[in-house]
This record gives structure tokens, C-alpha cells and sequence, in this order.
């Protein structure tokens, strides 16, 4: 909401402009009426909204016209001052006054207007029948209050409709001439709804319409309340409420009454507490909540943010086979103002026969969003509701910042869930098959992958000593000259080389002795396409003897060309030794210390499945 309001009055010379703020401000009609009042501030402790008002008046015999159009560029709203004994006052509003405020603001974000009738203690008639037509024509004025000054009549009253027509205008909510809501207020409204819509079944039953109630106005509804409400949708609509619970019919049917009956700022609390600024957009701040990220330090998800997601895929795994089709794919981004998820997405995570998106390889994409742009992964939560479902101040709570790498490397121990293994390789090394390969693809599955589709990243679950760790496999371009900062920042490195070319081991060697002979990010090489023929590679060292001079792991050979999924072993010793990084060569040759990771990786995965399935019995 604005941090404050700025209100001007305009309009005839003696229409009792300053007057109406003297009679504000002291409570009683001022004996003398100087040409002109000073700029007043009211503090918000006293605004009906807690909102500090600075009051402005105008005087055409001490101002120019150009301090005119200074003030109208500067106020959040006008107030059109006639005098209702005065017809030519009352002329001057339609001749004058607005067709000057609408040339000097702009169109598309015109400062709401309100007609004020002073001296009602003059005459016995009202304006309002002259005044109405006006209304009409023009959709800028936000109401029209007749009052005295003289007898503090409706004073305090203009000045609160002036505050309410800035904090809670009608013009982005609603269409007079249609009687109906805008657009753009059904499309916020609609995104509540299905957030707030827990369990997905396209009703607000009685708990989610008082966790929403809770939620915007910090109290429930009581019991008759609540029927009291679904009873007016009843009389008015015939499908606004089913099985007891509120449609989204109904839900836009109360909010289009509310605003007719004047009650915008209800509805106005319920767009601002879901993240909506004025113009019906959602707010940076909401979208991207301030979140530091020192240097060397990744960001996750932690435990809270992944049983909210779980949540999400559950309501919207409508057939319970533990994955999204892409009808509800489409549902579950419905609250999104764009399809966030590409075709590549699913040549990036596991997928299940059909090629849909499995319970696994979602949490694995939201994953890699948090690793790799955890800007973006904010922007989702808050498409989805996290920080109001979660009840947190932001979507910042579902992130865990990792301390520094250097920090891990002293202490020889890491808290991190996630770790990154950058996949180098001459063309056609056979990079892309060792990441699909990690999805469970086999040659014949990764054939069906359109190139148009084909992702660069690969991620998905290992278990290291019982516990599980997300590794993410990035497929570096071979541009040897022209590696960056990024493509060398990870925490392992693979260099592949496909065993039945001569000449492909080259590359891995010279990659190694430029960038990271040096560093202190532990490599592994492999030797790719080990069901072909193997061949002597044209380079002084055979990978073997390269490895061993440069204490390296000896080359692990690899292929996808399996009848069955391919084997995840290579997968479970790059994680362990990215856990690992201070282990020397010795110890990661000792084949106790990858028995011990891997025996643990598969008793847990085992007992991950068992879990699972239990849980999925619940749902």
C-alpha cells in the first residue's frame, strides 16, 4: 500500500475550498478565511488507514497556472470543490476543472477525481440530481459528497473518500458502464482462488475458506458467518456454491458485490495480502524478496520449501501415478502469468515411460532452479502462494543459503545437498549420453530425443553413505579457448573421451593441464562408448599413464548402449568424491571406502522406495 496520500483541492475562487480544511483541521469554522491555506500533513495515527494525508489548496489570486500544473502532477488525488448554491460553479466542473486535470495527467494512469458539494447549509435542495449525469460520463470520479463547512457536515467524510479513492480506487477493479469486474482484477482473483484452493478440487470448503479469511483479515469466520455468506452466493447464483463450499463463481461474485456496495478496500486487503500492487501487477518486492548470497556459497531448498512443493504436485496429481501428465502440468502452472517449464524440462530430469515428469524429477527440476537462478525459484514460489500458504514473511524462508566452500574444505565435512559436476568432452565424446544415461535412458530411449529439446543440464538423485544428495551434471561446449568462470565453478569435473576415437582423449588431457592441474576441484575421466572397440589415442600418454602422473582416479568406462537402464555407479562415486574432496587418490581407491558409499546408497534406496510407496497409500 502507498506510503502516504497527497490530496488537492481544486475549483471557483469562494466556493469555501479553504475553508473545508480549516473546518478539518480545528473542528470549527474559521471566523477568518485567508486566501489561501498552507500545505498541511495529517499523521497516519490519526488517518482512518494509517496512512500520513498531505493536504493541498489552490488559489487562483496567489498561484499561477504553472504552480497549478505542478501540484495536480503531484497529487494522488483531486477534489473538485463546487459551491451547490453556485450553477456556474457547478458548470465549471464539466467546462473547466476536469477537462484541465485530464490534459495535464496521463491517460493511462488517471488520478481519481471526487465532486465536493460545499455549503449544503444554504439551500434546502441537494446537487445531486445535476451532479449524477456527471458521475456517469465520467469514469475518473470516484464518488461525490455534499458538505459544510460551516456546519463540520460530511467534512471528516470527503477527506476519508479522498484517502479510500487512492488506497482503494475502483478504476482497476471495476467497470461502471458494464457493472462488472475488469479483466485484470478476475485474472488476480482467479490466481487467489486456486491458491487458496488447497486440495484442487475447484470448491473453498469450509477449513480453506478460513485459513483464507485468517490469512487476509487475521480472524476466522465463525460458523454462521461463513453459512451466512455461501446463503447470499445461493440467492443470487444458482453454481456459486457446490457440495457447501464457494466456486470460483461465487468467490468472484462476492468480490464484484463488495465493490459494488462500496466495500473496495475488502478486496483491495485480499489482492494486497497476495502479493498486488495497484495496477494489478504482482510487486518486485512480493516476486523477489531481498535474499544475500555470499561468494562461494550455493542456494537450496530446505525441508519446509520441499513439503510445500510435495503438496503442490499432490493436488495436482489428480491420477495418482506419481507423475504430471501434461494437462496437469498446465493446471499446476495455471497461476502462472507464463508457462515456466519448456520441452527441455523433460529431457533434463527423470521422466516415467509416457515422457511425463515423475514425483522425482520434479523436485529435481525445482532443485536445479534454486542452484543455478534462485532469483527465479523466488519469482515461482510467489506465483504459487508459499510465503502466505507457508504463512513466512517471504518466499526468502525457503531457501538455505550453504556456507562457504572454503569452510567445508577446513573442516572436511559439508552440510550441502546439492553438487555440481561439470561434463567436459570433444564433440561427440558422448557428453549428452552420460547425462541421459543419469536420468535412466538408454541409447534407444535417448534416440527419441529431438534436438530442439535437448538440455545441457541433467539432474537427479544419488545416496552417499544412506544419505541423499542431488547431483547436477552440466554439459559444457567444447570451446576450448573460451572457458568461463562458470563453466570451471563446480565441484567436480568429468572428462570424457569416447574410447573408439584416437584422437578424443586429447582434448581431456589439455583441458586438465590448463584448468585444473591447479585447482582443488577433484576430476574424474571416463572412458565413454566402452561397448565399442577401444582404440590407442593419439596423445604422448595413454589415459592410463595420464591419470597415474597426475594422480588421478584411474579412467572408469562407461556406455548407455544397455538393454536395461545403464548403471548408476559412476554417478554415486562423482558425488561421493564432490562430498569428498579433501580424500586422496589413495583412499579413493580403496574399494572398502566406494563399497561403504555405495552398500549405503542402496540400502537407502530401498528403503526410499518402501517409504514412499507408504506415503503414497496415505495420500
Amino acid at each position: 500500500m502507498r506510503k502516504d496520500v497527497r490530496i488537492l483541492l481544486v475549483g471557483e475562487p469562494k466556493v469555501g475550498k479553504t475553508s473545508l480544511i480549516m473546518s478539518l483541521v480545528s473542528e470549527e469554522f474559521p471566523d477568518e478565511v485567508p486566501p489561501r491555506a498552507e500545505e498541511i500533513t495529517i499523521p497516519a495515527d490519526v488517518t482512518p488507514e494509517r496512512v500520513p494525508t498531505h493536504i493541498v489548496d489552490y488559489s487562483e489570486a496567489e498561484q499561477s497556472d504553472e504552480q497549478l500544473y505542478q501540484e495536480i502532477s503531484k497529487a494522488n488525488v483531486i477534489c473538485i470543490v463546487y459551491a451547490v448554491n453556485n450553477k456556474k460553479s457547478i458548470e465549471k466542473v464539466t467546462s473547466h476543472w476536469i477537462p484541465l486535470i485530464n490534459d495535464r495527467t496521463d491517460k493511462d494512469s488517471r488520478v481519481p477525481l471526487i465532486l465536493v458539494g460545499n455549503k449544503s447549509d444554504l439551500v434546502e435542495h441537494s446537487s445531486m440530481e445535476t451532479i449524477l449525469p456527471i458521475m456517469n460520463q465520467y469514469s475518473d470520479i470516484e464518488t461525490c459528497v455534499e458538505c459544510s463547512a460551516k456546519n463540520l457536515k460530511n467534512i471528516s467524510e470527503l477527506f476519508y473518500y479522498a484517502q479510500k479513492a487512492v488506497l482503494h480506487p475502483t478504476g482497476p477493479l471495476y467497470c461502471p458502464e458494464e457493472r462488472e469486474m475488469k479483466p485484470s482484477c478476475i485474472k488476480a482473483l482467479t490466481r487467489i482462488f486456486k491458491v487458496s484452493d488447497l486440495d484442487n478440487d475447484g470448491i473453498l470448503n469450509d477449513n480453506e475458506l478460513n485459513f483464507f479469511q485468517r490469512t487476509c483479515f487475521n480472524m476466522p469466520l465463525a460458523p454462521q458467518a461463513l453459512e451466512d455468506v455461501k446463503n447470499v452466493v445461493r440467492k443470487n447464483m444458482t453454481d456459486g456454491v457446490k457440495d457447501n463450499g464457494l466456486t470460483l463463481k461465487g468467490f468472484l461474485f462476492l468480490h464484484t458485490l463488495f465493490i459494488q456496495r462500496g466495500r473496495h478496500e475488502t478486496t483491495w486487503t485480499v489482492l494486497r495480502r497476495f502479493g498486488y500492487d495497484d495496477d494489478l501487477e504482482l510487486t518486485q518486492e512480493y516476486l523477489f524478496p531481498l535474499l544475500k548470497i555470499p561468494p562461494d556459497c550455493t542456494t537450496e531448498l530446505n525441508h519446509n520449501a520441499y513439503l510445500f512443493l510435495q503438496s503442490v504436485f499432490d493436488k495436482h496429481d489428480k491420477d495418482r501415478d506419481c507423475a504430471l501428465s501434461p494437462e496437469e502440468l498446465k493446471d499446476l502452472f495455471k497461476v502462472f502469468p507464463y508457462m515456466p517449464w519448456g520441452p527441455d524440462v523433460n529431457n533434463t530430469v527423470c521422466t516415467n515411460e509416457q515422457g511425463w515428469i515423475t514425483y522425482q524429477g520434479y523436485l529435481s527440476q525445482w532443485t536445479l532452479t534454486t542452484y543455478l537462478d534462485v532469483q527465479r525459484c523466488l519469482e515461482y514460489l510467489g506465483y504459487l502462494g508459499y510465503s502466505i500458504i507457508n504463512e513466512q514473511e517471504s518466499q526468502a524462508a525457503a531457501i538455505t543459503v550453504t556456507r562457504n566452500k572454503r569452510i567445508d574444505l577446513q573442516k572436511k565435512q559439508t552440510q550441502r545437498s546439492v553438487f555440481r559436476c561439470n561434463v567436459l568432452g570433444a564433440r561427440g565424446s558422448g557428453k549428452s549420453g552420460f547425462l541421459q544415461a543419469f536420468l535412466g535412458r538408454n541409447l534407444v530411449k535417448q534416440k527419441r530425443v529431438r534436438d530442439e529439446h535437448k538440455s545441457y543440464y541433467g539432474i537427479s538423485t544419488t545416496y552417499v553413505y544412506g544419505q541423499e544428495k542431488y547431483l547436477l551434471l552440466h554439459e559444457v561446449l567444447p570451446d576450448f579457448e573460451f572457458l568461463s568462470e562458470a563453466d570451471l565453478a563446480c565441484d567436480i569435473v568429468c572428462l570424457v573421451y569416447d574410447i573408439s576415437n584416437p584422437y578424443s582423449f586429447e582434448y581431456c588431457a589439455k583441458a586438465y593441464k590448463k584448468y585444473f592441474m591447479d585447482s582443488k576441484t577433484p576430476c574424474m575421466i571416463i572412458g565413454a562408448k566402452s561397448d565399442l572397440h577401444e582404440v590407442r589415442q593419439h596423445y604422448s600418454l595413454s589415459p592410463l599413464d595420464f591419470c597415474r602422473k597426475h594422480k588421478l582416479h584411474p579412467p572408469q568406462l562407461f556406455t548407455c548402449n544397455t538393454a536395461d537402464a545403464p548403471s548408476k555407479d559412476i554417478y554415486t562415486k562423482l558425488t561421493t568424491m564432490a562430498m569428498y574432496p579433501h580424500m586422496t587418490q589413495a583412499d579413493l581407491k580403496n574399494s572398502t571406502f566406494w563399497l561403504r558409499a555405495s552398500v549405503g546408497a542402496t540400502v537407502f534406496a530401498v528403503l526410499g522406495f518402501a517409504m514412499y510407496k507408504a506415503l503414497l497409500k496415505q495420500r
